[in-house]
């Protein structure tokens, strides 16, 4: 069989372009590409299978890859032809077919059913177009300048057939020796006609008078206008957060489909919520964190359902049961110990109970085989993690190191871990049950469900002792300050190894999306800039401010000379400490820090050794208390100008966020002042782009392409300039949260939103609107009169009919999603606000570790008999065209 290919592509002098076929179980073969005229490249190659994928590649006159496709071309070829000439375009990956031909999109046609198309031997022409139709009463037709494409007549306009998803195809004979015209446009079936002609110039195909060949005409993107587009709007909340009759003290999975009803009376087509994996360190509060996963695969047991288990509670614990449930759903909060203790003892109970019948379940075998590469090691975590009171593999007397041969026998009869390996295991194989229970009610009412991952691992976690060569243990993962915290976020997490994730292809992210994808359909990527750069701390710093961009291009002693810095590593390096700092940090309480620092006997200060890191004050604290001068004194070692870096043999120097703000830096000289400052511009502003664009431009295409999930982006904080290029480029949906505008600006407008984008007026790690209505009054006064366009006085309660004004300003604008956490839904109506305002925060960034315990005041039963209020929200989001 010969194929002919043909694409355009403007190339430079010395660049070429050649085609990567990718056979399944085969090695890629490359096949080179040449130039004719007019930027029309052609390829020629012999092909024996009926189905091809394949890639386009720029290279330079050394073969190196300038620039290629991160999507492939797929095409099928009908069996009665055996030459085929192929007319192709570049496939982006942000052309709207291939963002838009996803998970999504698969639920909002959960009936489809692909359709044939006959391919004649006196066909001339294959059209075939990608175009993602969200509308089920839509269908691409084709008509043209010829008179077997209907001389632009809509009424003989040529049907196309959906042989994929988003996948329109319709093989014609055009006889007519002449150029060709033609257009896509958009047929209604409901009213039998054309509604709509694509935009932009006529398309063009040559003619066929080979009729041995079959010509394929591959276009891509259909011409959409905006308003043809995927748009939505949805509800933000955690599972946990879900009150019903059901559940016990907090959200279950089962609870998604009382949620799915009433986000299907409300219009709202996508459910957000946050990470589910399982948090369980050491069974108290601070597990109730959920981007602190003990395992990127296993779910948390806190959304399992008692109720809904295989096997029912034991009689003898019903009473027991019912009471402590009436208990625990009276209160206002979820009592995350309570509830997560009681869920264990009844799981317990019941496992016990039906034992033997559990173990020779089948679809419970089968659920252990298909999963075994991550859930025993799980399993025998926990089992071990519960031995030992502590998920620090390093404190265990057994197994600290993980071998596998010695951590199967868990799973073997014999063993004495046996029962409680198989414990975790049937509570992983109920609650992954009852979640694709739950989600496979929520696609069949065609809503979809969009989850978090978080960017980093619990150092103490399944992954971080099987696979400690894939991370960085002896490094910290964070956040530098922003308006959150002024000292930054240290989440604990170690980072990541990238090259070693490089060497096997990015195995270890392409199983977790595929893990994911299971049962999502969209996924928000938590602060999708570590992808570019993570900032990073050393294992001795405690706060945010000691880290550092990782990577990055660092300051060099050569450079330091070149801009003419006296650089002194005792006074650049270290924390500069005289008596006028001392008095300012701790007045009359002075004198009792010579107990950790030491005189230079120059008018300075330096911290002792062993008390010369956060870490070393940190830990002795914890034993030794000393009060009110703990917080001044680790503040205090942060009292430096730059950070140092250890790099292949050599140290390196990064400058300390902020460094125009410490105190070191007002006693340097003017000159050296402005010239640290310039250095620290240069460094942050400057220097770093193209290297975060190259590392995200690494990793991120391959990660995304073995997804089909839609994916969103948390792009908040100090973002590089890279970034919404990256972004843009990948097609991955950036978040505009209306009080964290990335611009010099009070807040973000929505209705500047480009498609691209998600758009809310809060997130979970914010105060709620009428929280923050009452923060900063004068900023309030400018919201209300510049965003809102209200006159006169704000008021000081932010009412429902100003929540209302809110939301409809997200909901009427281009972006794709406008996404409220349910609270702010809560907020349009005086009826349904929660009169403990304060309860409905969900996160503060700026307290670590914090109580995640917001459970919603009412219940999702009432909620869904709300009938006017339900209504009214389906009147907007239909009104503003998201559905």
């Amino acid at each position: 069989m010969k194929l002919y290919f043909n694409v355009d592509y403007s190339t430079k002098v010395g660049e070429r372009l050649q085609m990567l076929i990718n056979e399944e179980g085969a090695v890629s073969q490359t096949h080179p590409m040449f130039y004719e005229e007019n930027g029309l490249w052609k390829g020629e190659v012999d092909y024996f299978s009926k189905s091809i994928s394949y890639q386009y590649q720029l290279v330079d006159d050394r073969g190196n890859i300038l620039r290629e496709e991160f999507v492939p071309h797929r095409l099928n070829f009908p069996h009665n032809y055996k030459e085929f000439i192929i007319f192709d375009h570049w496939n982006n990956k942000n052309f709207p077919e291939n963002y838009l031909n996803n998970k999504i999109l698969h639920n909002k046609l959960n009936a489809f059913k692909p359709e044939k198309i006959s391919v004649l031997k006196k066909h001339s022409h294959l059209f075939r177009i990608e175009a993602p139709v969200y509308n089920p009463n839509w269908e691409i037709a084709l008509f043209g300048s010829t008179a077997s494409l209907g001389n632009w007549d809509y009424e003989k306009a040529i049907h196309l057939s959906q042989t994929d998803f988003g996948i329109w195809e319709a093989s014609v004979e055009i006889p007519e020796n002449e150029f060709i015209q033609y257009k896509y446009c958009l047929y209604d079936k409901q009213t039998g006609k054309i509604i709509d002609v694509e935009n932009g110039e006529n398309r063009f195909a040559l003619a066929n008078n080979s009729k041995d060949v079959l010509q394929i005409i591959s276009d891509h993107y259909f011409k959409f206008k905006l308003y043809q587009m995927y748009h939505d709007a949805g509800v933000a909340v955690p599972i946990f957060s879900l009150r019903t009759d059901d559940g016990f003290g907090g959200g279950e999975f089962s609870d998604l489909k009382k949620l799915a009803d009433w986000a299907n009376e409300t219009s709202l087509g996508i459910i957000q919520i946050l990470p589910i994996n399982d948090t369980t360190a050491n069974y108290t509060w601070t597990d109730s964190y959920p981007y602190a996963a003990v395992s990127v695969y296993a779910l948390h047991p806190q959304y399992i359902s008692l109720e809904n288990l295989d096997f029912p509670l034991p009689e003898n614990l019903i009473s027991e049961y019912e009471i402590e449930k009436a208990e625990l759903n009276s209160l206002s909060l979820i009592d995350y110990e309570k509830m997560i203790s009681g869920k264990w003892k009844y799981l317990k109970a019941v496992f016990n109970e039906d034992k033997e019948k559990i173990y020779k379940d089948r679809n419970f075998k089968k659920f252990i085989k298909d999963n075994e590469s991550w859930l025993v090691p799980y399993a025998a975590f926990c089992v071990l993690r519960d031995k030992y009171k502590t998920p620090n593999f390093n404190e265990w007397k057994t197994h600290k190191k993980y071998i596998p041969g010695k951590i199967a026998p868990f799973f073997t009869p014999k063993s004495k871990d046996y029962d409680a390996s198989m414990l975790h295991a049937w509570v992983q194989y109920q609650l992954h049950k009852q979640l694709k229970e739950a989600v496979d009610y929520m696609h069949d009412l065609g809503i979809s469900i969009k989850g978090d991952l978080p960017i980093g691992i619990y150092r103490y976690s399944v992954e971080a002792w099987t696979e400690p060569e894939l991370f960085g243990m002896d490094f910290q993962a964070g956040a530098p300050p922003d308006q959150f915290t002024e000292l930054g976020q240290n989440w604990e997490f170690p980072t990541y190894n990238w090259e070693a994730m490089k060497a096997d292809d990015y195995k270890w992210w392409k199983n977790r999306f595929k893990a994911l994808e299971q049962y999502f359909d969209a996924m928000r990527i938590d602060h999708i800039l570590g992808f570019f750069r993570i900032w990073r701390m050393p294992i001795s710093a405690t706060q945010g401010i000691l880290g550092y961009f990782y990577p990055a291009v660092p300051v060099t002693l050569d450079e330091f000379n070149a801009w003419h810095i006296p650089f002194n590593f005792d006074r650049y390096c270290k924390p500069f400490i005289n008596d006028e700092i001392l008095w300012k940090y701790f007045g009359e309480n002075r004198e009792k820090v010579f107990e950790f620092i030491t005189s230079n006997q120059d008018g300075t200060y330096s911290f002792k050794e062993e008390f010369n890191t956060q870490r070393k004050l940190s830990d002795f604290f914890k034993k030794n208390p000393r009060g009110s001068i703990e917080e001044q004194l680790i503040s205090l070692c942060a009292n430096v100008l730059f950070l140092i870096e250890e790099r292949n043999g050599q140290v390196v120097y990064h400058p300390r966020f902020n460094v125009y703000h410490t105190d070191s830096y007002q006693y340097l000289s003017d000159w050296e002042k402005k010239t640290i400052y310039d250095l620290y511009h240069d460094y942050f502003f400057k220097r770093q782009d193209h290297l975060w664009y190259e590392k995200a431009m690494e990793k991120l295409p391959v990660i995304l392409n073995a997804t089909k999930m839609l994916i969103c982006g948390e792009d908040l904080g100090l973002v590089p300039d890279c970034v919404p290029v990256v972004m843009d480029e990948l097609a991955i949906v950036a978040l505009k949260v209306q009080r964290m505008p990335s611009d010099n600006i009070p807040f973000y407008n929505p209705k500047n939103a480009g498609y691209l984008n998600v758009v809310t007026a809060s997130s979970h790690d914010s105060s709620t609107l009428r929280q923050w209505w009452k923060e900063n009054p004068a900023l309030t006064q400018q919201y209300f009169n510049q965003q809102l366009v209200q006159y006169g006085k704000a008021p000081d309660e932010l009412d429902a009919h100003l929540a209302e004004i809110i939301m409809k300003q997200h909901l009427y604008n281009n972006a794709m999603l406008a996404i409220f956490p349910i609270q702010e839904f809560f907020a349009t109506d005086k009826e349904l606000t929660n009169s403990e305002m304060n309860n409905e925060r969900i996160n503060n960034p700026a307290v670590f570790p914090h109580y995640w315990r917001y459970r919603m005041h009412l219940r999702l039963e009432d909620l869904k008999h709300r009938t006017d209020f339900n209504k009214k929200i389906s009147d907007w989001v239909r009104d503003s065209g998201r559905l």
